[in-house]
């Protein structure tokens, strides 16, 4: 009997992995793995970039998806282990399918309507490009898409990323990400 219910949980799980395994993230924009170019890496801190955001498209969200967050970090940062956040945007409404490249700027004209941004470590609720410290082994930057499972995140007034990351993985239904690297 004990067979039984280890095969039937592991069943389960597998199937819960396999649906969960469909929702995928990717950029044309910043390839995983790959070198992140010029025109997305920040524009200040001795950085001399186009600090546009990356487009960002995602495919195959699970039923119950009533919304998105993505989230960009760098965990390489030296900051004590707490990584660096460049970018963090929730509320995003279930119809999308993607961000536009751009779609972080400070006005956030280019965000799906509903959509906010959360001020990153760089102080801004906009895209903050890459911008390690000179000399330091190229930091990877971790794309992650969430569906939620609630159409709106509450999150405090004046939220840090670290709260709001802590909200989004709370609702999260599934999560998809890719790795991009820079260096300098």
């Amino acid at each position: 009997m004990k067979r039984f219910f280890a095969s039937f949980a592991c069943a389960s799980l597998c199937l819960a992995a396999s649906a969960a395994g469909a929702f995928e993230a990717k950029s044309p924009d910043v390839a995983a793995d790959k070198p992140i170019a010029s025109k997305f890496i920040y524009n200040g801190f001795g950085c001399t970039g186009g600090n546009v955001s990356p487009e960002i498209a995602w495919s195959d969200a699970p039923a119950g998806t009533k919304s998105f967050a993505v989230l960009v970090h760098d965990p390489d940062a030296p900051t004590g282990g707490a990584g660096f956040w460049h970018w963090l945007v929730v509320d995003i409404p279930a119809s999308a399918k993607g961000l536009a490249q751009g779609a972080g700027d400070a006005g956030a004209k280019g965000l799906p309507p509903g959509a906010r941004q959360i001020e990153s470590d760089f102080g801004e609720a906009a895209w903050g490009g890459p911008c390690p410290p000179p000399g330091d082994a190229a930091h990877r930057y971790v794309f992650t898409v969430y569906a939620l499972g609630v159409d709106r995140l509450e999150t405090p007034a004046q939220a840090k990323a670290s709260v709001v990351g802590f909200l989004v993985n709370k609702a999260a239904l599934a999560k998809a990400s890719f790795t991009a690297r820079f260096g300098r």
